[in-house]
């Protein structure tokens, strides 16, 4: 799942300046070392405790109750063995004078239990590396989520900039022809349009925002004030009538 989110995001990014390096192959092995180790331990006390039985029961051979006993807990700690197993170990012991047997036993438990701590080591070596790769994908992931986001700003950034050169060059045609309380106005609203990105991406913008939006305030409620009084000021005396505007006569 990882690994398709990750291309997906690859290609959402496009092509990049300077390729990524491709990513190992994840062993197919648990990437958290947790599980892993409390199986290693829970089997480790395990082995420990029956090869000290075992141990004990060769040091008591003579004693029948203490070999009855310990070998019950050697079993407890054991799995039920198979009839084939069961079978050739009785065998086994049916001849014990044939040394040549018991030693090829004895070389197979040891190359048996060589293989299985190899075979052990294998798997904490795997884990280990399944860990790194896991957080190599993390890595790439984060990596390219940052690259959308930040060719999301670029074009961001790209439609204010060309929006604020349209304003400014709409102004800069206004000004000789419509005056400069039209053009200035829109060359100032240019130059705001193209600083907006870099305003959004200013530590200062929560300053800048609320100052602009105080002066905005501020504006409106100067030209509210100024219409209200003119409105107040304006004189209520009748026009003049024809009359009164007629010219005097000769």
């Amino acid at each position: 799942m990882r690994l398709l989110l990750a291309i997906a995001l690859s290609a959402l990014a496009g092509c990049s300046s300077k390729p990524a390096a491709p990513l190992p192959v994840q062993p197919a092995g648990p990437t958290e070392p947790t599980s892993l180790k409390q199986a290693g331990s829970t089997i480790e006390a395990q082995s420990q405790k029956v090869a000290a039985a075992v141990t004990v029961i060769r040091e008591n051979s003579g004693k029948e109750a203490v070999v009855k006993a310990e070998s019950a807990v050697a079993l407890s700690m054991l799995p039920k063995p198979t009839d084939e197993a069961l079978a050739v170990a009785r065998l086994r012991a049916a001849n014990p004078a044939d040394q040549k047997t018991y030693a090829a036993a004895e070389d197979y438990g040891r190359k048996l239990l060589s293989r299985i701590t190899a075979d052990w080591a294998k798997v904490s070596t795997d884990q280990a590396e399944a860990k790194r790769v896991s957080d190599l994908k993390d890595a790439r992931i984060k990596q390219l989520e940052a690259e959308v986001e930040q060719v999301k700003a670029d074009k961001a950034a790209q439609w204010w900039t060309m929006a604020g050169v349209a304003v400014a060059v709409a102004g800069a045609f206004s000004t000789p022809f419509l005056g400069t309380r039209i053009g200035v106005p829109l060359l100032l609203c240019g130059a705001f349009c193209g600083a907006v990105p870099h305003i959004y991406d200013s530590p200062w913008f929560e300053y800048i925002a609320g100052a602009t939006l105080v002066i905005s305030c501020g504006l409106g409620l100067w030209w509210l004030t100024d219409k209200v009084r003119d409105s107040v000021n304006e004189p209520n005396c009748p026009p003049p009538s024809s009359d009164e505007q007629a010219p005097p006569q000769v």
